[in-house]
């Protein structure tokens, strides 16, 4: 039996987008992904999330950082019941050497992305009372790291527009909540883990634990799983008064 909701998971294609989308597909709601070109592999994601539950599973392909396919994404899908603005990307440059058009990719991919999709979707969510708004920020939205001036920005005004969706709510079934992880165990990690090892001629298990004791004191990763959970819970009735909260899952990294 579906749930009877819809989710919309922004850049899901991979990584921590995709594991929210698997754990919301176990749960028989009805699942929208979202990425920047239909495949083969798209269809095959649809095809494997489909097996997971008894909701449908779609795919909409949109370039996040172009209000204009946002909008007509947005009107091709049914309304949406909870909404995961989670598309993003990284670069890495000192301020002065830090490519403008970089800058501004960065800025509208992570932070005016979400708030194209949320203003499109609280029509729907406040006519029927209910609605959880759920924006993907960062460690990086509490604190700085140096060479990542887009990405902090755009992670720290995420932050900012959750609290003012969250105000502007708060007297509805709605609630706005961010979720800022530390390192979670993704493709790209690896990716960057394998760089260091080869570097370094050290082991995966060293280079793993040599990124982790740099920021996060617990030396272990989150896992897209645990970040899909976390959502799931603020789905849920007893999270019904969590609303303008930053969730942080960083192993400790910014309790210092």
């Amino acid at each position: 039996m579906t749930s009877g909701k819809t989710v919309l998971v922004t850049g899901s294609t991979s990584g921590i987008g995709l594991g929210i989308a698997r754990v919301f597909a176990s749960e028989n709601y009805n699942v929208v992904l979202n990425g920047r070109k239909s495949s083969d592999a798209t269809d095959a994601l649809c095809e494997e999330l489909g097996q997971l539950g008894e909701g449908h599973i779609h795919f909409q392909a949109c370039d996040m950082s172009k209000p204009d396919e946002i909008e007509n994404m947005m009107a091709d899908i049914d309304p949406i019941d909870v909404l995961i603005n989670n598309a993003g990307m990284q670069h890495v440059s000192p301020v002065e050497d830090f490519p403008t058009e970089k800058w501004d990719l960065i800025l509208a991919l992570n932070l005016s992305s979400a708030f194209h999709t949320t203003r499109l979707a609280l029509p729907h969510m406040k006519q029927q009372n209910w609605g959880r708004i759920i924006n993907v920020s960062s460690v990086h939205g509490q604190v700085a790291s140096s060479h990542k001036a887009a990405y902090v920005a755009s992670k720290h005004g995420l932050i900012g527009f959750t609290k003012v969706c969250a105000l502007e709510t708060a007297e509805t079934g709605i609630t706005a909540n961010a979720l800022c992880p530390g390192w979670v165990r993704t493709p790209l990690v690896e990716e960057q883990i394998h760089l260091r090892a080869e570097k370094s001629g050290r082991s995966i298990e060293e280079e793993s634990l040599a990124l982790l004791s740099e920021k996060q004191p617990s030396k272990a990763f989150s896992t897209p799983k645990q970040l899909g959970e976390t959502c799931l819970f603020l789905c849920s009735d007893a999270a019904s008064q969590i609303t303008g909260t930053s969730l942080t899952m960083d192993g400790g990294w910014t309790a210092v």
